[in-house]
This record gives structure tokens, C-alpha cells and sequence, in this order.
């Protein structure tokens, strides 16, 4: 997007990341406002939320199989 205000054409533009225009237009309404760091947040948090929910699985397991031992021992 800094091509295209920066002068260059949306054609030009897309010869040069070898795209079509209807890909440079979802990608601008996308991100046309966005900074390069602002793109890569998304992927961040998403990376972020994948270890949270793995921890969760663990710990809901780790309670399954307390729960389990309890109840064979009687005390639940």
C-alpha cells in the first residue's frame, strides 16, 4: 500500500508482488490503514490463545484424572 501512495500504480503494484488487483483490494481493505507490526499481531495473539487453550486441556485433565483416583479410593 505504501507503493501505491508513494505513486505507483495499482497495476504496477501488482506485477510486482505477482498478485491480481482482486488480491490487492481484500488486502487493502484488510490492512490499508495498518502498519507492517499491526499485521503480525493477529498471528501473535493467535500463537498466544493455541498455548493458553493446550494449558487448559492439561489441566482439565490433570482434574479428570484426580477426580478418577478419588472416586476408586472411596473418598469421593
Amino acid at each position: 500500500m505504501k507503493g501505491q501512495e508513494a505513486g505507483l500504480g495499482t497495476a504496477g503494484l501488482c506485477r510486482k508482488q505477482s498478485i491480481s488487483n482482486a488480491t490487492f483490494c481484500k488486502r487493502k481493505a484488510k490492512y490499508g490503514g495498518s502498519e507492517v507490526s499491526d499485521a503480525r499481531r493477529p498471528k501473535t495473539l493467535e500463537g498466544e490463545n493455541m498455548r493458553r487453550k493446550k494449558l487448559l486441556e492439561e489441566a482439565m485433565l490433570d482434574n479428570a484424572i484426580l477426580k478418577d483416583v478419588a472416586a476408586k479410593n472411596g473418598n469421593a
